[in-house]
């Protein structure tokens, strides 16, 4: 990273600045990545439970195949899913609280026996279905906010930070430099002109004779 600066205090001191922020703000963003970083492996094994679970009971109900053909899908529909939200490490995290149905009414007397277990099958497996899709959408939204969370610690911890140490030292062996070549300079020109005065004494001196 091209950082801009001048060789003097004042941008040396603005330098130190930017890097003091971003060197307080690195072990925050560390917190952030691990804390997503869990969250992503959270969703992942929720998501698998789902889907073992969701395919567990689809292979269960098999047995019935023949049935649900007489049974009708048209009766039951999603009426509202139910969201919140809340923050994990800053950022905002959506919730799924419940999923509600909505069912048509129909007379038992012109339906098999079974058809109200089969409608709280379909609610069941409607329900694993949605929660599963919904945690695919969660764990797409925790893995995008991880992924610029881990580019923006690195971009602190592999190239800002070291750009602005770089950046200070360079300022500071050229200050100090500038320092010990400004002495050198003054006790050159003391020397000589030390020099100048012990020459003028044995002259003068020398003149009295």
């Amino acid at each position: 990273m091209a950082i801009k600066f001048q060789y003097n205090k004042t941008s040396q001191q603005l330098l130190e600045k930017q890097l003091n922020i971003r060197e307080r703000a690195l072990p925050t963003l560390q917190s952030k990545e691990t804390a997503l970083r869990m969250e992503v492996k959270k969703a992942k094994k929720e998501i698998d439970q789902l889907e073992k679970e969701l395919e567990e009971k689809v292979v269960s109900y098999d047995k019935m195949m023949a049935m649900w053909s007489e049974f009708d899908p048209a009766l039951i529909s999603v009426k509202d899913v139910r969201l919140s939200r809340r923050k994990i490490a800053g950022v905002k995290i959506p919730i799924l609280e419940g999923v509600e149905f909505d069912i048509k009414e129909f007379s038992l007397f012109n339906r098999p026996k079974w058809f109200l277990d089969g409608l709280k099958t379909v609610e069941e497996l409607a329900e694993i279905g949605i929660r599963r899709d919904f945690h695919l959408i969660r764990l797409n939204n925790i893995e995008y906010a991880r992924k610029k969370t881990t580019q923006k610690v690195n971009l602190f911890e592999k190239v800002q930070i070291p750009g602005y140490q770089e950046a200070i030292l360079k300022i500071k062996r050229y200050l100090e430099d500038e320092e010990n070549l400004s002495k050198s300079s003054q006790k050159i020109m003391r020397k000589h002109q030390e020099e100048r005065r012990e020459k003028q004494k044995r002259e003068g001196g020398e003149g009295i004779w």
